[in-house]
């Protein structure tokens, strides 16, 4: 299970959110505000409704805590002005529709690919300590261009730690799958149709990893803690099977199976096999090594309880913790969702 530690290092520091009007840049945003009393949080995005919209959520001792910078990843400039006198970033801006990828591609490689060299270089530039870049299943023996240009990120990240020299800013990635209740996930498109009494399954094999919001900030922030650079934190999460979501959500529903999509994969995965042999476990995560570390001393080694058995593979179909029925009805029904809600009161959950 994947909690929040300390955030006692973020006394006295601003972080610098990219894509800070996104649901994983709320929650972490939350968390910093609620544990870490003395930190101040930028918020780097291009909607300025959006930031008008997540301003009213605070209070008015909170806002002053908050900045709001409206700016592009793609814009190197805007990028250094808004890092000045930053001590941490966490990089969550990304286009990541997998369709929208395939027929818009410069589009994609222009925020995914060479926005990262963006905060790279401006992080770097402004003698920022930690850099945490959020990264995705798909980026994992990618096979759709979205993933690709994930993959070139998480890349980019991990050699920007050589490319640091005595600037001595680190870099490392998070990666996990969908968040759950999210938008665009599963869950919500399902609460929805079961209205109609059919239930769309791409594929009846079809397995994905289980990740809340909660636990992918938490997730996030301790590594921005623990992190020493190069690092891939993957983290322990159960799977489930979509059939068994399905019938959980809408048990009266037909399930009418319609195809796996282009571009989707039949099962997760977060750790391929060429990554197994440089994968260390721990007890809620497993860190994938730096092939090529040449920036210093691989002390991840020394900490963690032993390395991955050679042929090692993280995918949602080999995983050994599976939710149940019951396990994932309590979970649908903690969703900060409408339908959720609604869903929970017919079946007879208490708030």
């Amino acid at each position: 299970m994947i909690t929040l530690s300390s955030l006692g290092f973020l006394r006295n520091t601003r972080v610098l959110i990219t894509g800070g009007t996104g649901s994983l840049g709320k929650r972490l945003i939350r968390l910093i505000l609620d544990h870490q009393p003395e930190a101040t949080v930028i918020v780097f995005s291009r909607d300025e409704f959006k930031q008008f919209q997540m301003q009213q959520g605070f209070s008015a001792d909170e806002r002053l805590r908050l900045r709001f910078f409206i700016g592009d990843v793609r814009d190197a400039d805007r990028l250094h002005r808004a890092m000045e006198g930053v001590a941490y970033v966490i990089h969550a801006a990304a286009l990541k529709q997998v369709p929208a990828a395939e027929y818009n591609p410069f589009e994609f490689v222009k925020t995914n690919i060479m926005g990262a060299q963006n905060v790279i270089n401006a992080a770097i530039d402004n003698n920022v300590r930690h850099v945490v870049a959020l990264s995705t299943d798909k980026a994992a023996n990618p096979i759709n261009l979205y993933g690709a240009t994930k993959l070139c990120s998480d890349k980019l990240f991990v050699s920007g730690n050589s490319y640091s020299g005595s600037h001595g800013t680190h870099f490392s990635v998070v990666r996990y799958g969908n968040v759950v209740g999210s938008r665009g996930s599963v869950i919500p498109f399902f609460l929805r149709m079961r209205k109609d009494g059919v239930l769309p399954i791409t594929d009846e094999r079809m397995t994905r990893f289980w990740i809340t919001l909660e636990q992918g900030a938490s997730l996030v922030l301790n590594a921005l803690r623990e992190m020493k650079g190069g690092e891939i934190w993957v983290p322990k999460i159960p799977s489930m099977r979509i059939v068994d979501l399905a019938r959980v959500i809408a048990p009266e529903a037909e399930r009418r199976v319609v195809g796996i999509r282009p571009g989707e994969k039949l099962h997760e995965v977060m750790i391929p096999v060429d990554d197994g042999r440089q994968t260390l476990e721990f007890s809620d995560h497993f860190i994938i090594r730096p092939s090529f570390p040449w920036w210093g001393k691989d002390w991840h080694m020394e900490k963690a309880p032993r390395p991955c058995a050679d042929g090692f593979y993280y995918g949602s179909d080999n995983n050994s913790r599976w939710l149940d029925d019951e396990e994932l009805a309590r979970m649908i029904a903690a969703l900060d969702l409408p339908e959720a809600r609604e869903w929970a009161v017919e079946r007879g959950f208490r708030y």
